[in-house]
């Protein structure tokens, strides 16, 4: 499936990313690290609660399974009562993190979706299915990857999101 043929939102898919919640080259080295890192933007923005209640539950998802999905993309996620709307943040890793991807390669591209535990038309999981279809696409993870300014990425996901 092409990466313009998702689910429509109610919310458009970029409206789901900031510049705020942008880090075009993660430090961290480790998952947990990553993890910790990709969290700080929240916490700086106001838009998590508590980060030990969302670090333990991300923790805890990556124990039932990795949530990297194989080249070089991972996108852990996962509901929480100390996040009152959901939220993404994107980061990019030049040396790549260990996910434990089906692939065994490297997280490069790292998604981080927090939600609340209710969501009565289901966003959650049809942001998630929106944001596979994107970076399946050879085309589109290497853009977001070679990106100089979040405005290239912001300008790559309109491009392929689907219209409505």
């Amino acid at each position: 499936m092409s990466p313009n043929r998702g689910v429509v939102l109610n919310r458009r898919l970029i409206d789901y990313f900031d510049e705020a919640h942008y880090i075009p080259s993660l430090k961290s080295t480790t998952k947990d690290a990553v993890l910790d890192e990709m969290l700080q933007p929240l916490l700086r923005s106001g838009r998590i609660r508590d980060r030990e209640i969302i670090m333990d539950m991300l923790v805890r998802r990556e124990q039932l399974g990795s949530t990297a999905i194989g080249k070089g993309v991972a996108i852990p996620h996962g509901r929480s009562v100390a996040v009152p709307e959901m939220q993404v943040v994107l980061g990019r890793s030049e040396v790549g993190v260990d996910f434990d991807a089906p692939d065994g390669k490297p997280a490069t591209l790292c998604f981080l979706i927090v939600a609340p535990p209710q969501d009565k038309q289901n966003h959650y999981l049809l942001l998630l299915g929106t944001i596979v279809r994107l970076v399946k696409d050879k085309k589109s993870r290497d853009r977001l990857h070679k990106a100089a300014s979040f405005d290239e990425i912001r300008m790559l996901i309109q491009e392929v999101e689907p219209s409505g």
